[in-house]
């Protein structure tokens, strides 16, 4: 039986010296957060800052089976 992994998307914003900081929304999809992204970069960001979306777990995971 195939394992399907349900992924919950966040928004991660870097900032130019490295910091990272992971916004407490969450979207259970990557189309809801990819829409959300581009709303935000509708406003001018400061330079070297970038957003992205990361989901919750790597989709190579086995929901932690040791194997």
């Amino acid at each position: 039986m195939a394992a399907t992994a349900l992924l919950v998307w966040y928004i991660v914003i870097s900032g130019p010296q490295g910091g990272m900081v992971l916004l407490p929304t969450t979207f259970d999809k990557r189309e809801q957060c990819t829409a959300a992204i581009t709303e935000y970069q509708k406003q001018p960001a400061p330079p070297g800052w970038s957003v992205q979306c990361v989901p919750s777990a790597s989709p190579f995971t086995d929901n932690g089976s040791a194997e």
